[in-house]
Parts: structure tokens; C-alpha cells; sequence
């Protein structure tokens, strides 16, 4: 019996082969480009998983694939880029899934936004006709204030987003998001100051459990940029229960009944407010340092939903294990990346830190006001989430992503 799985996050892949052994299912990857999982297929077995090479984004060629796909009895369509598209596919092929409207809500940020705002779960509402002019401008001054975001309604890895905290920043925000090519429309919203954390969350049949929160320690503004995450934040009893509560009235306000959510928010001195809901498990490491803080491989409730059947993790007493947490790398210049300096020094230092790679030698990095950036991620862990931190930010402190300038010919070259 197979599973397939339609592209996939950086990370976790393996964690998911192993998923799909033990359940009896055989994972078969459909991916444009095989390389992406470098990091991943390299420490599999040669023979444990099926990687198909497809134009992803070619629905229709998908389609006719997973049509001669002897035994097929699920699909995970685990990333931002790709959601919409599984969620067509598996409504087509009549495999278990969410309905895919529920699926189109979560990736349009004002929408879910909307919605939360008439279950008053939010204090505010999308603004949305961003477009440079004196009548944009006006509305969005008038309605959502100042400082506020404006972002791209199905962006992703903090891209096309630009903090406004005075009118001179809303001029140039509004002219500099005329010329990006966005993934859906551009809206505002008032800007939440306050910590930014990620609910990761398991829901079935409209109930969810939290299973954590990670913190998610930003770049200073006007940025977004995410640098630093852990796993799992250690919040006093009381409120963890409310923000299980508050968690589960969000994803009913938004129909979502079945599968993992990572949902982000900001924690005001109002309470908490949405930023996004991922209808997905967590990317980068999250998933990785679920499974290790959890002491369960997590991505067998994967499998379990994409085959319709009740997440043994939703019941299930968790052993646990070591607190995680990773810092995203960037290098001080764009370029082409040429290596990191002074992994060496990793095997000194506690917490077992790890490198994991995000990018390869040769790979162009033009970007580094988001996620684009990242070369890849310093792993470390302790007894609690913030002496993981403390772990992972000094064996990061002591590295170095190297590039060189675009255009310069690499050593050795002819």
C-alpha cells in the first residue's frame, strides 16, 4: 500500500519513511528537483522510498500519475507552495483529506483573519485595497493605524511583508509592494508587538491537543526575519490550559477539524493574537525537535490522517525527552555559499549541537531580510528550552556562513 507525498518540508523526511514502515505503507516522493532533500535521502537506505521526479506544479500530469499508482490510499501535501494543489488532487481521487475550501481559507491570511474577527478572536479586521493612492493610503491609516503590517495574503517564510510605523514607511511600503510579485493580494492589519510564538497542535474530529509551543525569537525591525526557535516552551499550567482553549476556538472558527496545525502568534499584553494558521506540521526543525522533546516519531499521525484514521497521538502519553532548539544561519553578505567555518569546534560544546545544511555550496543566497537566507540551522538541546537556546546560540556564535561575491569564479576553476 502506498502513500504519497507531494513535495515535502526541508527536514522530517526521514522521520516520515520510518512513520510509514512501521504503519505498513510504502512512501512514494513526487518532487521537481530530488536535491532539495539532499540531506535527507542521503542518510536513507537507498531502497526506502520511492522518489518519483514531476513537475509539481503541473496538477494535471500529478493527477494522471497517482491515477497508476497501484495501491494508493493517501496523500500528504505537507508545505505552503503545494497546499492547494493536494488539496485538489486528493479531493479529486477521493482520498482522505480536509475539505479543500477549509484548506483555500487558511492559506489567505485576511480571510482567516476576517473570520476570527467576526468569532471575536481578534481585535481587529484585514484591510485590504492596498494599493498606492491617497484613498489606500487614507483607509488604511483610518482603519487598521499606525504601526501596522502589510503583507501578502499567501506569503510565506516571512517574504513581502513590511513593518509601517509611521506615514513616510507607508508611502514606501505601498510603492515597493507595486513592483513584488506577490502569491495573492496585498492587506493590512494593525502590527501586535509583543513575543511571537508557534502553537504546533494535532486535531481530529474537530478537537485539538496542544502538544507544544516553540518560541520564535525574531530579528530586530523593521525585519521579520526569523532566527531563533525552541521547543517547548515551558508556560505555567494555567495558562497553557487557556491557550489549549483559545487554540481550539481559533481552528473551529476556521473549520479546521483533522491534522496538524502550526499556528503563529503574538503574545500582547491583551492576550494572544493570530498572525497565520499553517495547516501543516511545523518547518525547519520543528518537526525533528518534536519528535526528540515528545519522545514519539510525531509524523505517524501524519501518515494515520493522510490514511483517515484517528492519530494514535491524539491519546497518547508522551515519554518526552531533551528540550530543543536551533539557530537559523545566515551569512553576513549575499553570494554564493561557499561552506561554513568552525564546525570543527561543534564537538567541544554541550548540548550535542548539530549542523544541519539548508543550502549547498554553490547555492546563490540573494536574500537576507527572510528566511530565504538561512544556509542552514545550528541543533542543540538541554533540560529546558531556554538552556537549549542558550546551547544553540553559543555553538552558532562560533560558526561563520561563508559566501563570495556573485560572478567570481570558484577556486580552481577554469
Amino acid at each position: 500500500m502506498t502513500v504519497a507525498c507531494l513535495e515535502s518540508l526541508t527536514f522530517g523526511l526521514g522521520h516520515l519513511v520510518r512513520a510509514a514502515d512501521r504503519l505498513g505503507e510504502r512512501l512514494l516522493l513526487l518532487t521537481r528537483d530530488p536535491a532539495y532533500y539532499a540531506y535527507e535521502l542521503d542518510r536513507l537506505p537507498t531502497d526506502a522510498v520511492d522518489v518519483v521526479v514531476t513537475d509539481t506544479f503541473d496538477v494535471e500530469r500529478v493527477d494522471s500519475l497517482l491515477r497508476r499508482t497501484p495501491g494508493l490510499r493517501g496523500l500528504i501535501s505537507s508545505t505552503d507552495t503545494w497546499t492547494l494543489a493536494g488539496a485538489d488532487l486528493t479531493d479529486r481521487l477521493g482520498l482522505p483529506g480536509l475539505d479543500p475550501a477549509v484548506l483555500r481559507l487558511t492559506r489567505d491570511k485576511a480571510a482567516v483573519r476576517n473570520r476570527l474577527h467576526e468569532a471575536g478572536l481578534t481585535r481587529a479586521r484585514a484591510v485590504e485595497g492596498a494599493v498606492p493612492g491617497r484613498e489606500t493610503r487614507g483607509l488604511l491609516l483610518k482603519e487598521a493605524g499606525l504601526p501596522l503590517v502589510l503583507k501578502d495574503t499567501a506569503g510565506t517564510g516571512s517574504q513581502n511583508v513590511w513593518l509601517v510605523r509611521d506615514e513616510g514607511e507607508l508611502d514606501a511600503a505601498l510603492e515597493e509592494s507595486s513592483g513584488r510579485d506577490l502569491k495573492g493580494r496585498l492587506f493590512a492589519e494593525p502590527y501586535f508587538s509583543g513575543p511571537v510564538y508557534s502553537a504546533e497542535t494535532l486535531t481530529w474530529a474537530g478537537r485539538t491537543r496542544l502538544l507544544g509551543v516553540s518560541s520564535r525569537l525574531m530579528s530586530p525591525e523593521p525585519h521579520f526575519r526569523e532566527e531563533i526557535t525552541a521547543f517547548p516552551v515551558a508556560f505555567p499550567g494555567a495558562q497553557r490550559t487557556s491557550l489549549e482553549s483559545w487554540l481550539d476556538r481559533v481552528l473551529v472558527a476556521i473549520d479546521y477539524t483533522d491534522r496538524f496545525a502550526h499556528v503563529e502568534f503574538v503574545l500582547t499584553s491583551d492576550g494572544p493574537e493570530v498572525v497565520e494558521v499553517n495547516p501543516r506540521i511545523g518547518g525547519a526543525l520543528v518537526g525533528e525537535g518534536m519528535c526528540r522533546a515528545l519522545g514519539v516519531n510525531v509524523y505517524e499521525a501524519v501518515i494515520e490522517a493522510a490514511l483517515g484514521r484517528r492519530p494514535r497521538l491524539m491519546d497518547a502519553d508522551l515519554p518526552g525527552g531533551p528540550a530543543v532548539a536551533f539557530v537559523l544561519g545566515y551569512p553576513a553578505a549575499p553570494g554564493v555559499f561557499t561552506g561554513v567555518a568552525g564546525l570543527d569546534r561543534l564537538t567541544d560544546m554541550p548540548g550535542a549541537p548539530t549542523w544541519y545544511p539548508a543550502k549547498q555550496p554553490g547555492d546563490l543566497i540573494e536574500h537576507l531580510s527572510d528566511s530565504r537566507g538561512y544556509a542552514g540551522l545550528v541543533y542543540a538541546e538541554a533540560e529546558t528550552a531556554e538552556l537549549a537556546t542558550h546551547r544553540a546560540v553559543a555553538a552558532a556564535n562560533a560558526l561563520r556562513v561563508l559566501t563570495e561575491p556573485a560572478g567570481r569564479e570558484a577556486p580552481g576553476g577554469g
